[in-house]
């Protein structure tokens, strides 16, 4: 719905609820901002406004009013009683909850909708903020970049298409799925749901999603089956144990005293450091099981770590720095995974 139509919409709402009697059509026009000049163009806009309410829920009253000035003439209201939410009573546990989980989301997009919802239980005479009963701030972390199109296709019950790298695998597999949910397990966000090219119901973590997710039917078109608990298909799904692998590394003549520690056959490293910086280098050899889990922290040393094999960690790494750098509002870094000076 475009922003002037939702404006018209709202003004035509206040004005319905605002009057006593009925308005016709001719009032509603000089009174509403936002309906043309031409009478067959302002006949038919008005026609889907009063459609679009009735969809909507709002009790649009026809009536006439003699002593209202309409006359025998058609008149429209929204009777505030009808149109208006009974009291809402929350006990103060319920309260903290929702409290609660309005702290919970950091992403801008969820705190916009949960910083909504509590002004509006504050204007209901609702006291939601419980400091005293609350003693924890706790925040989920909602990075992965798909997060908002599949929660939005969950909520809209749309069916979606994205490219997937599954574990192990250097491609990525189009994927058509109609999602059930958005769970996170262990610190990661898996999307639920059926897939069309497996035929079965399946379990995709998002932080392996490469590129957009793409709308792939009309919103409605997706069912959540009877007695599909998503939470535990996620819980119960788990990546498979990976096997140990070697990763070799330069470490910086000096530096990256971590990874030393419990690296294998370090040994000065041939030719120059990246970019030719001239720096003293060694290679070692590093052992690690999930390249998603391990490239965090090699990425801590920043500039003082070069992944050279295997090429799904090296990628990993360069990911994890260029969303720090973006984050950070600087260059991004280098195809070699290093942060250039420059």
């Amino acid at each position: 719905m475009s922003r002037r139509k939702t404006e018209r919409l709202l003004n035509l709402v206040v004005c319905l609820l605002a009057t006593r009697r009925y308005l016709t059509a001719e009032q509603i026009r000089r009174a509403v901002p936002g309906y043309p000049d031409s009478d067959e163009a302002f006949k038919r806009m008005f026609e889907r406004d009063k459609e679009e309410l009735r969809e909507l829920g709002v009790p649009l009253e026809v009536g006439s009013d003699q002593q209202g000035g309409g006359g025998e003439e058609i008149g429209y209201r929204i009777p505030p009683q009808a149109y208006e939410l009974p009291d809402v009573h929350l006990t103060p546990d319920e309260a903290a909850v929702l409290g609660l989980a309005a702290r919970v989301w950091q992403r801008a997009s969820m705190a916009e909708a949960a910083s909504g919802a509590l002004l509006k239980l504050r204007a209901a005479g609702v006291e939601t903020d419980a400091p005293t009963a609350v003693g924890i701030e706790p925040r989920v972390n909602t990075q992965d970049p798909s997060f908002p199109a599949l929660w939005e296709a969950v909520r809209d019950g749309r069916p979606v298409a994205f490219d997937y790298q599954g574990i192990g695998r250097t491609s990525v597999a189009r994927r058509h799925l109609e999602p059930w949910g958005v769970v996170s397990r262990r610190g990661r966000w898996y999307v639920v749901g059926f897939d069309r090219d497996r035929d079965e119901q399946r379990v995709f973590r998002l932080s392996r999603i490469v590129g957009d997710v793409r709308a792939d039917g009309p919103a409605g078109s997706v069912t959540v089956p009877d007695g599909v608990d998503v939470r535990r298909i996620a819980f119960d799904w788990g990546d498979p144990p990976s096997e140990p692998r070697p990763a070799t590394v330069r470490l910086r003549r000096g530096a990256a005293q971590g990874p030393r520690r419990w690296a294998r056959d370090v040994r000065p490293a041939e030719g120059d450091g990246p970019e030719g910086d001239g720096g003293a280098w060694d290679e070692a050899v590093l052992t690690f099981r999930d390249a998603e889990r391990f490239a965090p922290y090699l990425a801590r040393f920043a500039a003082d770590v070069v992944v050279l094999d295997p090429p799904d960690l090296r990628e990993a790494v360069i990911q994890h720095l260029k969303s720090v750098l973006a984050c950070a509002g600087r260059p991004a870094a280098e195809p070699d995974g290093t942060v250039s000076p420059r």
